[in-house]
């Protein structure tokens, strides 16, 4: 058995934001030798309003604040820049995340922690992901010897390895995972148990570059640790209270990727315990929700235990997965209680806009649709595409009639109530429309009646079914996704990409993303719409419709530029190696 390395002792706690810290535009390398030897001591801390509490500004209207905040916002908060030196250095790094595609996914987070490591290791990186083994998968992951025991939690893990893409694939083996429901909660509600498996999931990540052997030998502790949503955000707090102060992970650093603010790990304060921090640490995972967010048994005082918060106050960068939704988070409308942490921290945070797999989205190699094509033959292959789906769905085949597709989670986020209103107005308009989706029962029925109330111009599908995502992506002329918030969004780039022009709520990523048709200078790659109402849906939905059918010329040039932008992973990676360095060039965090 192998004791774990994590058992220093920590003082007071951290729980506190760093004072500001000029980044220069010159960036010299640093070595890990200078590290070690020039440790600059912390700077004295300067109380802050945000500290501990969340406040609330009152309203206040995006597009001002958006504006404002652009101004007065610094190229690092938006872009990502490096110098060629910062570029160029190599890392081992170690993704720690609750779900990695294809093994275990229930959203965007899985897909990124199954691309972004690939693309990252084709680069010359050593790359690692620790996710939790939910279930025997099909792979043949081996075995990895003894159990590891983790400090703190009195019990022990297994770890299993799988190799392939250039990536080390570790998951973690512990009778908590494994569930006859879904990977965070069944037909019951959430887990009641799920802060002790990922505070697990977190401890067993920093274990595994110290202990594992990885074709004979280990990562080490000198290691960028990318930390994935809540599950993960205690990996940082961990390093500064339990490993650094024990002279272990000196030359460590630790990025928070924020895929969902929405979702922040919140437990009754009694249970920080659950955490085995050290005595003192409690104001670095302590919350205090302002009156118009308490819920829960706690919810009279609204105090509580934040996981991510531990993870926004002590990660040495923070990253979500767009330019936009790094500005969204830092406002009361989109911080969801968390935005005067994060604008205090605005210095070392930045948006890397995410990427799709262009291997499993590629319309000239799609398995899943009749007819390959590229931008050369588009326009063929979307018509016999989209006679097949007509087809295969029972719908009058009419080529002439625009398709118009939804594919997503039937949920408040995703709009699918948005679609339902515009549906009595939009299948008045001589359209077909497809929709594919599960979530919220409610919903589930409002597409179950679209079908019966239109059979011969619409179609849910209650499920999610990957081959018909395909499909449909590849047949529709228009692509549906009024989201209400989306941190990125992958389906608009899925869309893009197969010559389908997104139709989409401007917001996050999808803001990033879709550029809005401008009919007169011949450019822009879909259509957004603002607010997200009912109404206003209908309004941009009827300039693209008047697009598709009066100005056909602009419409298949609208479909090329699409096609045409770059959106693989390799550009997101080159931009996180920027991070890498700006990250490597501060102290690490410590107390």
């Amino acid at each position: 058995m192998v004791q774990s390395r994590a058992f220093a002792k920590a003082g007071t706690h951290v729980g506190r934001h760093r004072q500001h810290r000029t980044v220069e535009a010159v960036f010299v390398p640093v070595s890990r030798l200078s590290f070690r030897q020039k440790q600059r001591a912390p700077k004295p801390f300067v109380p802050r309003a945000s500290d501990g509490i969340a406040t609330y500004f009152g309203e206040s209207k995006l597009a001002d604040r958006h504006s404002a905040a652009t101004e007065a916002s610094s190229a690092e908060t938006t872009h990502v820049h490096g110098d060629r030196d910062t570029i160029n250095a190599t890392y081992n790094i170690v993704f720690v995340t609750a779900e990695v595609a294809p093994w275990s996914k229930t959203g965007g987070l899985g897909d990124v922690c199954g691309s972004l490591p690939p693309a990252l290791a084709a680069r010359g990186h050593r790359v690692m992901v620790v996710a939790p083994r939910y279930a025997e998968y099909d792979v043949t992951p081996v075995d990895q010897g003894p159990k590891k025991s983790i400090a703190c939690h009195g019990t022990e893990i297994g770890f299993y390895l799988h190799q392939s893409k250039g990536v080390d694939w570790v998951f973690v083996d512990h009778p908590s995972y494994p569930r006859p429901g879904g990977i965070y909660a069944d037909q019951y509600g959430v887990y009641g148990d799920n802060q002790y498996r990922y505070t697990l999931l977190c401890l067993a990540a920093l274990e595994a570059p110290l202990q594992l052997e990885v074709n004979g030998s280990v990562y080490g502790d000198d290691c960028v640790f990318i930390a994935n949503d809540w599950h993960a955000a205690m990996v940082p707090v961990y390093l500064a209270a339990k490993y650094r102060p024990g002279g272990v992970y000196q030359d460590a650093r630790a990025i928070l990727a924020i895929h969902n603010l929405r979702h922040q790990g919140v437990f009754a304060p009694k249970t920080f315990v659950e955490y085995g921090l050290p005595a003192g640490w409690n104001g670095a995972v302590e919350w205090q929700y302002p009156p118009h967010q308490r819920q829960g048994a706690y919810e009279e005082e609204g105090r509580a235990v934040n996981t991510l918060k531990g993870g926004i106050s002590t990660a040495d960068r923070i990253v979500t997965v767009s330019p936009g939704y790094a500005w969204e988070i830092q406002t009361p409308e989109g911080g969801w209680g968390m935005e005067s942490m994060l604008t205090s921290r605005a210095y070392a945070l930045n948006g890397v806009l995410n990427g799709i797999d262009t291997q499993e989205w590629n319309p000239s190699t799609d398995k899943h649709i009749v007819k390959n094509y590229s931008i050369s033959n588009f326009s063929r292959g979307k018509a016999e595409n989209k006679a097949a789906l007509q087809k295969e769905l029972s719908l009058p085949e009419r080529p002439e009639v625009p398709l118009i597709g939804f594919i997503g989670r039937l949920d408040y986020q995703k709009g699918a109530d948005l679609v339902l209103g515009a549906v009595p107005w939009l299948l008045e308009q001589d359209v077909q429309l497809v929709c594919l989706g599960t979530g919220d029962v409610s919903l589930e029925s409002g597409m179950r009646w679209m079908e019966n109330t239109y059979p011969d111009r619409a179609r849910g599908w209650v499920g999610f079914n990957v081959p018909m995502s395909h499909k449909i992506t590849a047949a529709a002329d228009l692509l549906l996704m009024p989201s209400r918030f989306e941190p990125c969004g992958l389906n608009q780039l899925y869309a893009m990409a197969y010559g389908t022009a997104p139709v989409a709520h401007a917001t996050g990523g999808l803001r990033d993303t879709v550029l809005p048709f401008n009919p007169w200078e011949g450019t822009g790659t879909g259509w957004t719409f603002t607010p997200c109402t009912v109404e206003a849906f209908i309004s941009i939905l009827g300039n693209a419709l008047e697009t598709f059918r009066e100005h056909s010329d602009s419409f298949r040039a609208l479909q090329q530029r699409g096609m045409q932008i770059d959106f693989t992973w390799d550009k997101a990676a080159s931009e996180y190696e920027t991070i890498f360095g700006w990250a490597k060039m501060d102290a690490p965090y410590c107390k």
